[in-house]
């Protein structure tokens, strides 16, 4: 699989990483299969946060690989804190120190690859953050920090009191939700095409080597559904079937290879469950779209080119 360095760290990851948002959906031998195949195909990195399942994803986790130090060894770790569901987010020391301590229980482990803060919290003080980050890398459980969902000026708010460099922002991204592209294609135009909503933030992670991890790459909206083979995308999924058909893969494949495609070294997060399913996202790092179909796939879901 092809692998990247992860922002400016040490870290070679894969193309793909797996998210563990419903693995405490499956039973104990489906979950140990979907481990399995991720390792197979070489998806070692595994995506997590403490909210999800309250916290049993990650434990359904540790029980599926079989956790030990040979196992640890083989893989990267990625989980998220600060959100407290239905009350508040908190970026606080005390609160970022509880939540790796806990994550670091339930994983089974004693240090994370990567922490991200998770979900911007307005009323953060970044004299907190840069004190719980201290402490978690100086006692050795966490190598490396980065965000979830911020734009830049919240990133250069924290960066001016870390020591540590941001290696990482996970923000939603899919073929229908590219506002990070399409703003940029239709600036200075006075239509909604052009309304900035994510502040420039492809372009501000290209230059301060951040990696954007893509989350919900098969969605549309907001949680509002799957755009695979859904009927408000008809022209989308005319065109993802055209392609797939050439490459002799699944619409799935292309949807993430579509990503993928991005100069940027875009890291793909599934959220898929399904074994199945799972290896056609890995097939997705061995496709190469040309410009045209990846433009034709942008202008299918609805995108302009000025």
């Amino acid at each position: 699989m092809k692998t990247f360095k992860l922002g400016t760290s040490n870290l070679d990851v894969p193309a793909l990483a797996v998210g563990c948002m419903r693995i405490n959906g499956l039973e104990a031998k489906a979950a140990e299969k979907f481990v399995q195949t991720a390792l197979d195909g070489g998806a070692n990195f595994f995506d997590h946060a403490d909210i999800y399942g309250g916290g049993n994803c990650e434990e359904v986790f540790a029980k599926a690989i079989g956790m030990n130090s040979a196992v640890r060894e083989k893989i990267l770790l990625q989980s998220k804190c600060g959100i407290k569901p239905g009350e508040s987010f908190d970026f606080s020391k005390e609160h970022i120190l509880n939540s790796v301590d806990g994550i670091l229980k339930r994983l089974q482990t004693d240090y994370l690859d990567v922490l991200l803060l998770h979900r911007p919290d307005t009323l953060v003080e970044p004299e907190e953050v840069a004190a719980a980050f201290d402490i978690l890398e100086s006692n050795g459980k966490v190598r490396n920090f980065g965000v979830s969902n911020q734009d830049p000026n919240l990133m250069l708010f924290l960066m001016k009191y870390l020591k540590q460099p941001i290696v990482a922002n996970q923000l939603q991204l899919s073929i229908t939700n590219a506002t990070m592209m399409s703003q940029t294609m239709n600036m200075n135009i006075e239509d909604g095409f052009g309304i900035d909503r994510d502040n420039g933030v492809l372009n501000f992670c290209r230059l301060h080597d951040i990696t954007i991890q893509a989350w919900s790459p098969f969605q549309y909206g907001f949680f509002e559904g799957v755009f695979i083979g859904s009927d408000k995308y008809p022209e989308l999924n005319k065109v993802m079937e055209q392609i797939a058909d050439k490459y002799g893969v699944s619409t799935t494949t292309i949807a993430v290879a579509w990503i993928n495609r991005h100069p940027a070294n875009i890291q793909t997060v599934t959220g898929t469950t399904n074994a199945t399913r799972l290896q056609d996202c890995i097939k997705a790092t061995d496709i190469t779209l040309t410009r045209k179909e990846w433009y034709s796939l942008y202008l299918a879901a609805g995108h302009r080119l000025p």
